[in-house]
């Protein structure tokens, strides 16, 4: 199976369902009144993580997420009922980022987020009735459900993780002391991809990733490094395996300053974990001769001499990876972006000169408002006028210099600007996504 620790899903949630214009007609009841009802809610998108997911293999050959619609209203007070929500399994770990901002982390299994909100439903003509309209001949569309385009990424959770440089022996330990197979081979770059393990020992169980090599320019892209470094930030400690051989002329000393400037240029978390150095392949006589070497150099981090192909140190390094997670803290989520102390209000609608005589008219509520919009209705398109009037649109249209006849664009709507005196709608032109009618008439 593939292993897909990046992916772009596209989620469209549910829309709402339609409201209803109807009337009571029974016998005996000549003047029973509206009773069309609202329309069901769409249904939610979300994510939830799952521990027996490892991979976002599926979202990647499925990257399109939908919620079912709300059913419409009906008659006799009948509501529409609710869409379907829609769960989608990700692994946990999983941090999803939307314009390049963390808006949620599901680091742990069990962890459900909202992706994507469903519409509302349109609003039937019985929600309509008041005391001074008694039989309204109105109803809503329903609301669009929310569309986003998300970006996930999969970091690993493990206790322990391994890095160095290529060939340094890390997938061969991870064989040694875990149930893990992964490849191991006599050439640079054998792991693929990364690779987890789990390793007890003195009755202690603790998780061990295993990632493709690094080497120096990692952080730029080279190599495979920068694609799975995220896979061990998570992690409580790392094991800093050292080939005696060294790697691409570097002595095993030098070796030691590129990984750690690598980890510290990816990122500044990652550099600040506790590290272990572990010289590998103890049964070369390289190696008896590069461990006192670094002891020398390097007393105060004590490093460790173990042979994967052997077992010879691997007692000693496990005792010491224990101790060393007992003092660890445990591992967290990351933070997503704070929320700001001030809430930036949004105005209401921006007007935007296109030139030629047509004017968009953008903004969250005039572009719901006109996507649950029945232009059939002439009680509805008038509502509509009243409202955009009511919040300053033809005054903001003025301003941007709109004459007679000019074009105003708004959602799937196109509305010709007039200035003659207001006058209750008779009649209603309409093509396809476009409705011609005045919104700039006085009153």
């Amino acid at each position: 199976m593939s292993f897909i620790d990046k992916v772009r899903v596209f989620a469209k949630a549910g829309d709402g369902g339609d409201g209803c214009l109807s009337f009571l007609r029974e016998k005996f009841m000549e003047f029973g009144g509206p009773n069309g009802a609202d329309g069901g809610k769409g249904g939610d998108i979300f994510l939830r993580a799952d521990a027996h997911v490892t991979t976002l293999l599926e979202l990647a050959r499925r990257p399109h997420l939908g919620a079912q619609a709300g059913a419409p209203g009906k008659g006799n007070a009948k509501t529409g009922a609710a869409g379907a929500d829609t769960e989608v399994a990700v692994p946990a770990g999983t941090a999803v980022y939307r314009d390049g901002v963390l808006v949620a982390d599901l680091s742990e299994a069990g962890m459900r987020w909202r992706a994507a909100a469903g519409g509302r439903g349109g609003r039937g003509n019985l929600s309509f009735k008041s005391r001074l309209n008694t039989a309204p001949r109105i109803c809503e569309k329903g609301e669009p459900g929310q569309a986003v385009t998300l970006d996930l990424e999969l970091k690993l959770i493990a206790d322990v993780g391994l890095v160095g440089f290529p060939n340094a022996g890390k997938s061969s330990l991870l064989s040694v002391i875990s149930a893990a197979r992964p490849k191991v081979a006599g050439y640079p770059f054998t792991t693929l991809s990364p690779h987890l393990g789990v390793a007890s020992h003195k009755g202690v169980s603790f998780v061990v990733a295993d990632i493709p090599g690094l080497i120096a320019g990692a952080h730029r892209g080279k190599g495979l490094g920068l694609e799975f470094l995220r896979h061990v930030e998570r992690t409580r400690l790392l094991l800093h395996l050292i080939d005696p051989l060294g790697y691409g002329g570097s002595d095993p000393e030098a070796g030691i300053g590129i990984i750690e400037r690598e980890l510290e240029a990816f990122s500044p978390r990652l550099a600040k974990k506790p590290r272990l150095l572990v010289v590998n392949k103890m049964d070369l006589p390289e190696g008896g001769r590069a461990l006192p070497a670094l002891r020398a150099k390097r007393r105060r981090r004590g490093p460790l001499g173990i042979s994967a192909a052997t077992g010879a140190g691997l007692g000693a390094l496990l005792d010491r990876v224990i101790a060393e997670l007992a003092k660890a803290p445990a591992a967290r989520g990351i933070d997503p972006a704070p929320r700001p102390s001030v809430t930036k209000v949004d105005a209401g609608f921006k007007v935007e000169n296109k030139g030629g005589g047509v004017f968009l008219l953008r903004g969250r509520f005039v572009e719901r408002a006109a996507a649950m919009l029945d232009a059939t209705l002439p009680e509805a398109v008038d509502r509509f006028q009243r409202t955009l009037k009511k919040i300053g649109v033809d005054k903001a249209l003025k301003r941007a210099g709109i004459a007679a006849g000019d074009m105003v664009r708004c959602g799937g709507h196109e509305f010709e600007w007039s200035e003659r005196p207001y006058q209750p709608l008779r009649r209603l032109r309409r093509a396809h996504k476009r409705t011609r009618i005045d919104v700039g008439r006085k009153r």
